[in-house]
């Protein structure tokens, strides 16, 4: 597909400077742009690509001002924000190339299932008794929708997804590959003598809209009750949600996170990777929590925390500080010990 300044500008409610019938066929980084490619400039600290660049269009902000000339071939384009129009046009180039609307062959789907219009079904996928999927939706080869699940307009499952059954999926989800919905939670109860027995794991999955979930996560399904996932959450790749956790709107955590069972995480919430979080206990809305931290206990005001278990992070840099002078006064503390003795040595001895 080929776009001009004109119609990107137009998209973009941006202002041209160059040539407005310049074309694009493609976007590229900054320093990788070549002739025919869209990039974009919003950070200043690579403001000196853009006076190499041999892209064809590049958006930038409106405060924008050269310092240098810039190529003969390339066209601005103004915009109040760069880096968001940027994702805008990432957002429609990536639309464009959904897949068909089309069911492919072999696959199954349950008589009783009931499917929405405009929707594409790869090969080999599982679609259940009772199921439900939305209009718009994409389920890629090898998805497995078990019973009485439902998904929602516009959602896509990449390939291999797993939704156990009961599960809800809401509207504009994006779940990627390899990821499974609904397993059963982590529940066993150990007798007298030490064998563990399992405890039946009844609930669901409840995934509200505008979630994206990373690929090969594993989302536990509630004891009873449900697992929610509620609006707006962003969870990376390999991440770990235990049975009864509750993730309310809007928070993003890194890759290889893991919540232990009945954890309630607040709103806006950012969790870096490698973070874990105990089990049945609350983290403030708003929290920020530096990768591989340890959240051992309930949150209940908002901070950056960091380190294991996490302390606010100025405690926690002033206490690394002291950890990393530590050698040098262990010795400290010998040298005193030792003329210490020498001391008592002379007084006893004199």
């Amino acid at each position: 597909m080929e776009f001009t300044a004109v119609q990107i500008a137009t998209l973009l409610n941006g202002k041209i400077l160059g040539n407005p019938e310049a074309v694009v066929q493609a976007l590229a980084k900054i320093e990788e742009g070549e002739l025919g490619t869209l990039s974009f400039l919003s950070n200043p600290k690579y403001e000196a690509f853009i006076y190499n660049t041999k892209s064809s269009i590049c958006i930038v902000n409106d405060s924008f001002e050269p310092t240098k000339d810039l190529p003969s071939t390339l066209t601005l384009i103004k915009v109040a924000d760069a880096y968001a129009s940027f994702a805008k046009l990432l957002a429609i180039y990536d639309n464009m190339n959904r897949r068909e609307a089309i069911i492919e062959d072999p696959c199954f789907i349950h008589k009783t299932a009931v499917i929405g219009d405009n929707v594409y079904i790869g090969a080999f996928a599982y679609i259940g008794e009772n199921v439900q999927i939305g209009s718009n939706a994409q389920i890629h080869p090898n998805v497995v929708i078990e019973e009485n699940s439902k998904v929602g307009n516009n959602t896509t499952l990449y390939a291999s997804v797993n939704v156990y059954k009961n599960c809800q999926i809401g509207d504009g989800c994006i779940i990627h590959a390899g990821t499974v919905i609904g397993s059963d939670g982590f529940g066993f109860a150990p007798d007298q003598d030490g064998v563990y027995s399992k405890i039946p794991q009844i609930g669901n999955v409840v995934i509200e809209d505008d979630v994206e979930i990373g690929s090969n996560c594993s989302i536990d399904r509630a004891t009873m009750g449900s697992t929610f996932i509620r609006k707006g959450v962003k969870i990376d790749n390999l991440c770990q949600i235990a049975h009864n956790v509750d993730i309310d709107r809007h928070t993003a955590m890194a890759a290889q996170v893991g919540i232990a069972g009945s954890a309630k995480i607040g709103k806006h919430v950012q969790i870096g990777g490698q973070t874990g979080i105990a089990g049945h206990l609350s983290i403030a809305d708003h929290t920020k929590i530096v990768a591989q931290s340890g959240i051992p206990s309930t949150v209940k005001k908002a901070d950056t925390l960091m380190g294991t278990p996490a302390i606010p992070i100025n405690e926690f840099k002033r206490a690394h500080f002291g950890f990393r002078k530590l050698p040098t006064l262990i010795k400290t503390i010998f040298d005193l010990e030792n003329k210490v003795k020498a001391l008592e040595n002379k007084k006893n001895n004199p």
